[in-house]
């Protein structure tokens, strides 16, 4: 866990993969994230969410004044998250936005899923970075893309990939094939831009790549 920015206000970090953020129902002793941080700041206001598997960016309200100001501009869609992510295949696009409803922890692994019936409004706008056709390690290519979600709904950038038929790069829970590139879903959170909740001030934070994600576009060639 890096420490990206902090003041009295909010704290930015640099998450590890493999972290959850609040304990896990089915292993509720495991360390997590906001009881790491309350033994240095005392007191987390959670303002949103990482899986445990995704790296990246995250801001943290140290005040209730915070809190409340970072909720509003999330609930009204006004922050800015960008996430990078490593794709199978390669897509034959440069930009494609995607609306897939999806419905959230269904089955026993709580997958989240497209359903045009009784599904949520989603929309993730998706941009390749930089693309191969062929690699030796990935024949049927690969990608960097860029990812900005415009809601929130849990796996959203994993699902709606995977909809496009270019799951993420280790994700086997959306069905990528194995690999040993890397042991996650390669889905990093590069940035995050909001409104300073007492200076109002635009404000933006960038994390960077871990070890395992520069590993990967390093043998991939990305």
């Amino acid at each position: 866990m890096q420490i990206i920015y902090s003041d009295e206000h909010i704290l930015i970090i640099n998450k590890r993969a493999g972290l959850s953020v609040l304990p896990e129902g089915w292993e509720p002793d495991a360390p997590y994230l906001v009881k790491t941080l309350e033994e240095e700041y005392q007191k987390i206001w959670v303002v949103h969410r990482l899986d445990k598997f995704t790296s990246g960016v995250l801001v943290f309200a140290l005040n209730a004044e915070a809190h409340r100001s970072l909720n509003i501009q999330f609930e009204k869609h006004e922050v800015e998250k960008v996430y990078r992510a490593i794709t199978v295949g390669a897509p034959p696009w440069k930009e494609r936005i995607t609306k897939f409803p999806l419905r959230v922890n269904v089955g026993h692994k709580h997958r989240t899923m497209v359903d045009n019936k009784n599904g949520m409004r989603s929309e993730t706008k998706f941009r390749v970075l930089n693309w191969i056709q062929i690699s030796p390690e990935m024949a049927e290519g690969t990608a960097l893309v860029e990812a900005r979600p415009m809601t929130g709904r849990t796996h959203q950038i994993r699902v709606h990939a995977y909809a496009l038929g270019y799951p993420l790069l280790g994700d086997s829970l959306y069905s990528a094939p194995e690999t040993n590139i890397i042991d996650r879903p390669a889905l990093h959170a590069h940035s995050l831009s909001f409104k300073h909740p007492v200076s109002n001030e635009q404000v933006s934070f960038t994390a960077a790549y871990p070890a395992d994600f520069k590993k990967a576009l390093d043998r991939l060639s990305l």
